[in-house]
């Protein structure tokens, strides 16, 4: 990243609740202007208004990241408010549990669009961009996408996907001195895990279970993956590209022994 003093500018896509709104949190704590991305225009507002920040630094932006045009506009609106951007972090993402006969066309092509076309929407409209500040790029995957998932084929193909093309933009971009990685959280309590679990039968249960797949037994905050995302944003991770941080508990370890 840039050593600039200039003020730094990120760009969180999925920003309004979740790990998106932590990550947002996150830069604007370490001082960075920051626009937040996401389609749901009251979240987004209720998001952005209760931040308690000055105004500069927040730029709410309603933008449906598997549209094209959309994210360019996004992009364009980011750098003509700052006057610049540093850093793009990729964490708009959602699930379907389904079989892979029950994955209609366009359950397939929606989900590998969200959860990964997206991101190369995101870095291609802020190549020059990251090219003038020798800027980087954060993807937010999954342990799905190390490991699979039952009635999750798109899904894991999509952050799998993700995984590969983090580590093949960061053979095409190192040498300009732009970095690119990618956290793998797993489960994450999230508002979106929190409605996930209220569409079973038992609600508690389902949380329980999900904790207990984590070697250390609990399910992570938003923040312990926003600070992950960060880091590998700030200058403290200032030689590390290509890399894929898997902050998951323990997780995949259990997985891959069970």
């Amino acid at each position: 990243m840039s050593t600039s003093t200039a003020t730094r500018v990120a760009l969180v896509t999925g920003g309004a609740k979740g790990i998106g709104a932590a990550t947002v949190g996150r830069f604007l704590k370490a001082g960075f202007q920051v626009a937040v991305i996401d389609r749901d225009a009251a979240a987004l507002t209720d998001y952005c208004e209760g931040l308690g920040v000055a105004r500069s630094a927040v730029l709410p932006v309603v933008c449906d990241v598997v549209d094209r045009p959309a994210v360019d506009r996004a992009v364009a609106d980011t750098v003509k408010t700052f006057g610049r951007l540093d850093v793009v972090v990729n964490n708009a993402g959602a699930n379907r549990a389904m079989r892979l006969e029950e994955h209609t066309d366009e359950d397939w092509d929606g989900l590998v669009r969200l959860n990964l076309t997206s991101a190369f929407y995101f870095i291609r409209a802020a190549l020059p961009e990251l090219r003038k500040h020798k800027g980087n790029v954060v993807n937010v995957s999954s342990m799905t996408g190390l490991v699979g998932q039952p009635k999750g084929a798109a899904y894991a193909a999509a952050k799998g996907g993700l995984i590969a093309f983090t580590r093949t933009l960061a053979l095409e971009f190192g040498p300009e001195g732009i970095r690119i990685n990618c956290v793998c959280p797993a489960g994450v309590d999230t508002p979106l895990m929190q409605s996930w679990a209220r569409t079973q039968p038992d609600p508690a249960a389902v949380i329980r279970a999900q904790a207990n797949m984590h070697l250390l037994g609990r399910l992570a905050s938003s923040d312990e993956i926003a600070n992950a995302i960060y880091y590998l944003a700030s200058d403290e991770a200032s030689f590390a590209t290509g890399v894929i941080f898997e902050v998951e508990g323990g997780a995949t370890l259990g997985y891959r022994r069970a």
